[in-house]
């Protein structure tokens, strides 16, 4: 018969010790920004990813049909700057909006025989600070159930601001417009915004200024919704992947720096009364028709309006500046209520 080694218990602690701290295999990633109207932060984007990210990350910089020079600009950094094969130009002749936007690179990335693993979503309006990518990637790699890693973000000056969310219901949504500070610290726990502080871990969503995804999961759930032109449409995408039973990681030490609405204008927290644009308050019924249903789409408007109007009451008593949109009240009513009462639908 042959001889059989016994086994050694110690020899045999020493490989398992070894196996539990090989890092996992790095996942082959891509990244995508979509430009509209901001090219040079875009290119300065696409050279923090080339600064930080391994040489193997391929880059697909899209241009949403840019007002202006734009795709010129992005068309002469790429040479001047020889990015070369590492960063593939889309110069659309279309705005398709955040998703489709993205949707545009998805979709050739998974028709590709050697699709990536993941892909990191990356605004335009936002640099990496740290390595984002191999942290948010080993999240990925450790944690088979997490689809999408969202990074820390910071201002340009340096200031945390919140990167992760609870998803928005009739509660919270009515606390926020209200911004009475009794009521939001009596319903602190339904709120949407979490702490800038809050610690890393499982939330329902998070920032997408940077984004890591999972292309299994990507693939699972078809991409972004294309009904959402800006705003709403992460969150849906998010909120999809939790109901499919994907998790959703929160990594404030992988941190980006983000000049948060360059492209738009519309910016969370800002002091300044600007008016929404319209896309705003359509995405917003959408989101809220697709996850409650019309009738409960209906009823977070109601507390929308609710919450607006006795924060418009209160200012006023207490001769303090409004701070909803300009317009808030006739704007939601057209393009949200409005759809809704009627049940308009794209």
């Amino acid at each position: 018969m042959p001889h059989r080694a016994a086994c050694d218990p110690a020899l045999l602690s020493k490989l398992v010790y070894i196996v539990s701290q090989t890092p996992p295999l790095p996942l082959k990633t891509a990244v995508i920004i979509v430009n509209y109207g901001t090219a040079e932060l875009a290119i300065a984007a696409t050279q923090s990813v080339l600064d930080r990210a391994a040489p193997q990350v391929a880059i697909h910089l899209v241009d949403n049909a840019s007002p202006g020079g734009d795709a010129a600009i992005l068309t002469q950094a790429h040479e001047a700057k020889g990015w070369g094969g590492r960063v593939t130009l889309y110069l659309e002749q279309e705005n398709h909006g955040f998703g489709r936007g993205n949707n545009v690179v998805l979709q050739a990335l998974a028709a590709d025989p050697s699709p990536p693993d993941a892909v990191l979503l990356l605004n335009p309006d936002a640099e990496l600070e740290t390595d984002v990518l191999s942290q948010m990637a080993q999240v990925l790699a450790e944690h088979p159930d997490v689809a999408m890693v969202g990074a820390g973000i910071s201002k340009p000056d340096g200031t945390p601001v919140t990167a992760a969310f609870r998803f928005p219901n009739s509660v919270n949504t009515f606390a926020a417009q209200l911004g009475l500070g009794p009521i939001t610290r009596l319903l602190k726990h339904w709120q949407v915004p979490l702490p800038p502080d809050h610690p890393a871990g499982a939330v329902d969503w998070v920032a997408g200024a940077a984004l890591l995804c999972r292309m299994q999961t990507l693939r699972a759930l078809d991409f972004f919704d294309p009904a959402f032109f800006l705003y709403f449409e992460e969150v849906d995408l998010m909120r999809r992947a939790n109901r499919a039973g994907w998790k959703t990681h929160y990594l404030p030490q992988a941190r980006v720096i983000h000049a948060e609405g360059a492209a738009t204008g519309v910016k969370s927290g800002q002091s300044a009364r600007k008016r929404r644009p319209a896309y705003w308050y359509d995405s917003w019924q959408m989101y809220h028709r697709k996850t409650h249903g019309r009738f409960g789409a209906i009823l977070a408007a109601l507390a929308y309006l609710a919450g607006t109007a006795g924060h418009h009451v209160i200012a006023t008593l207490r001769r303090r500046p409004i701070s909803s949109p300009r317009n808030a009240f006739s704007d939601f009513w057209r393009y949200a209520m409005q759809p809704l009462l009627v049940d308009r639908q794209k």
